[in-house]
């Protein structure tokens, strides 16, 4: 008889072309062989080269969707992609917290959509912080952090950063070492080079890496491990074609 399957869960936005947020997530989940939970965050329009809008659904009913899910099931590992904001991350986290505080809570600070949708305003770095020291990892890319930390420098702001959690600093956006990942945890600094030369600018990248780092987690990883799996998985959807969108497998 097969082992029963860990439990993981997305809080993340609906993209109807598949590419990024819920069903990327979910494609994830299902390849590594963990059973995925989706909690909606946010209806939005878009393809994969087109980003047009999203509607918010309040933080009331991300919750209402979530409190069943996470009496039902115990949840090893939950990945948060898109919210309306910082306020409603927080509660969304400290409610996971309340009612299922082993989770592992890993965080995809989505603020900007590639296709180029702005998803926040201005950030408020105190806010952040108060955030950060309630989950266990960040997942941001070069930009994320120096936006989210204050600093000029991503690299300085990610480290910044893991003073609260753990941080993953995604190199696909990074200027000088463009796709080596750098992993903040615990005081330490590891890098993780890319894998393989040949891939492809993929819509919802950010999406599969986070959510490939939650399954692995509940598959009992380490951190490091989950981040270097987890990379080689993403790296191999972003080679798997030459369009926006990828195929998944392990």
């Amino acid at each position: 008889m097969e082992q029963e399957r860990p439990y993981v869960m997305s809080f993340a936005g609906l993209d109807p072309s598949g590419g990024a947020g819920l069903l990327a997530d979910i494609k994830t989940f299902e390849q590594h062989k963990v059973y995925g939970l989706g909690v909606c965050t946010a209806i939005t329009v878009q393809t994969a080269q087109d980003f047009i809008s999203a509607d918010w659904l309040p933080v009331t009913q991300i919750l209402a969707q979530a409190r069943p899910l996470l009496a039902a099931h115990k949840i090893s590992a939950c990945k948060i992609g898109i919210m309306s904001d910082v306020h409603a991350l927080l509660e969304l986290v400290r409610t996971i917290r309340q009612l299922s505080p082993e989770t592992s809570i890993i965080l995809d600070p989505v603020l900007k959509a590639s296709a180029g949708f702005t998803f926040h305003g201005s950030i408020q770095q105190q806010s952040w912080q108060e955030l950060l020291s309630e989950i266990d990892l960040l997942t941001p890319n070069y930009d994320e952090a120096s936006l989210i930390s204050g600093y000029s420098n991503g690299d300085a702001g990610a480290h910044s950063l893991s003073d609260y959690c753990a941080v993953l600093l995604k190199g696909g956006h990074h200027t000088s070492r463009p796709g080596v990942d750098t992993l903040y945890a615990s005081g330490q600094i590891q890098c993780f080079e890319p894998c393989t030369e040949t891939v492809f600018p993929k819509h919802g990248s950010g999406c599969v890496l986070s959510a490939a780092i939650t399954a692995c987690l509940a598959l009992e990883q380490s951190l490091p491990e989950a981040c270097y799996n987890a990379k080689a998985y993403t790296e191999k959807v972003l080679g798997s074609h030459s369009s926006l969108t990828g195929y998944h497998h392990l």
